[in-house]
C-alpha cells in the first residue's frame, strides 16, 4: 500500500498530537500542584501581619513570608514549619490569582527536622497591584500536601 504525501503528512501531525498530550499530561504536576490532601488555613490568615497555621489530617503547618509588608522583586524569606509528618520535600508555588505570571516554584530545604526554609522573591505586577496564591507542597513517603495561602502585595 503506498501513500500519499498528505496521508503522511496526516499522520505526522496526528503522532505529533499525540506526543504533545502525553508530555503534557506527564509535566502538568510541575506547572499545577497536585496534592492527594489539601490542608485547611485558619480563619483570619494575613501573611502580610504574621505567620498562618493550617491543620492537617496528622498534623499542623506554619507558613511565614518576611519582611512584611511583603515586597515585589526583593528577596523574601519563607519558612514552612510541619508537626504530625515526616515531610520528605518541601516546596512552595506562587502563582498571581487572577494573573499567570510564569512557573514560580522553590524547594525549602531542611534547617531543623520540621523546619525548612528558603529565599524566593515575588515578579513584579504591571497592574501594581496582585492577589497571589502561595501553595506550600509537602510531600511525605506516602502522599502529597497541598496548602494554599492567599496574600495581596501592592494594593
Amino acid at each position: 500500500m503506498k501513500f500519499s504525501k498528505s496521508h503522511l503528512l496526516n499522520l505526522a501531525m496526528i503522532a505529533a498530537l499525540v506526543a504533545t498530550a502525553i508530555i503534557g499530561h506527564q509535566l502538568s504536576p510541575l506547572l499545577l500542584p497536585k496534592a492527594d490532601i489539601t490542608g485547611v488555613v485558619e480563619p483570619g490568615c494575613d501573611l502580610q501581619r504574621r505567620a498562618c497555621t493550617a491543620t492537617l489530617p496528622q498534623g499542623r503547618m506554619e507558613f511565614s513570608i518576611t519582611p512584611r509588608p511583603i515586597p515585589f522583586l526583593q528577596p523574601l524569606r519563607v519558612e514552612v514549619i510541619v508537626s504530625g509528618v515526616k515531610p520528605r520535600k518541601v516546596e512552595v508555588d506562587f502563582a498571581g490569582e487572577s494573573m499567570n505570571m510564569g512557573y514560580n516554584r522553590s524547594e525549602l530545604p531542611a534547617t531543623d527536622p520540621g523546619r525548612h526554609v528558603g529565599e524566593v522573591s515575588l515578579p513584579v505586577c504591571v497592574s501594581g497591584g496582585m492577589t497571589w496564591v502561595a501553595t506550600v507542597i509537602v510531600e511525605t513517603d506516602r502522599q502529597r500536601i497541598a496548602v494554599p495561602y492567599r496574600f495581596d502585595v501592592g494594593h
